[in-house]
């Protein structure tokens, strides 16, 4: 039963969540969304390939903290995109290619923590669903012995209540969760754009 409802309000907690093609079912992956384990260079830059200048350039102290700076989600697209222009007026083209290296490996890092998080997550709702249904057959076995205990009836079913409302409310927020990983590569991919766009033509 309460898998049934780990089912249901995993679907319908998501049904406005963008829908991506479905793969083979992971244990580790309660998202609808498809489990992407990591990006590469080559799915978001459309500028020249990077090469040992640029590689040279990502190391830099300027441009790691410019990196970190416009990676971070709190950081409005309008500020990145100013700091970006103003580091393009003084940069050349490996310096820019080295500022989208360095920017993707910010955005890798935090996607693959919120993508630890969400197996974490996984795992503890699995956890929490195994107790609550080792619970319900101890609260049919108690309602079936002679003479019923009915302070244990009362306290695992009181148990079960509230766990079953700790799950329930674990998986509403999943939608916000799930689409973090997205929001993130979309984000690097805005990014790489917007650096490209100083580039020369």
């Amino acid at each position: 039963m309460i898998r049934n409802v780990f089912c249901a309000l995993l679907l319908g907690g998501l049904a406005a969540a963008p829908t991506f093609a479905a793969g083979p079912p992971d244990p580790d992956w309660p998202c609808i969304q498809r489990r992407q384990p990591s990006l590469s260079v080559g799915q978001i830059w459309g500028g020249p390939p990077p090469d040992d200048k640029a590689e040279a350039h990502a190391g830099d102290a300027d441009v790691q903290r410019l990196a970190n700076a416009i990676a971070l989600r709190r950081t409005s697209m309008a500020e990145a995109e100013a700091m970006i222009a103003d580091f393009a007026e003084t940069h050349d083209t490996p310096a820019l290619v080295g500022l989208f290296l360095a920017t993707f490996e910010h955005i890798q890092q935090q996607r693959n923590k919120v993508m630890a998080g969400i197996t974490r997550y996984a795992h503890q709702q699995e956890a929490l669903d195994a107790r609550i249904k080792e619970r319900r057959r101890e609260f049919a076995r108690l309602n079936t012995a002679e003479p019923p205990d009915y302070d244990a009836i009362d306290r695992i079913e009181e148990e079960i209540d509230w766990s079953t409302r700790i799950f329930q409310d674990r998986q509403q927020s999943l939608t916000y969760v799930c689409e973090t990983p997205v929001i993130l590569e979309q984000r690097a991919f805005a990014l790489g754009r917007a650096i490209a766009a100083h580039l020369p033509r």
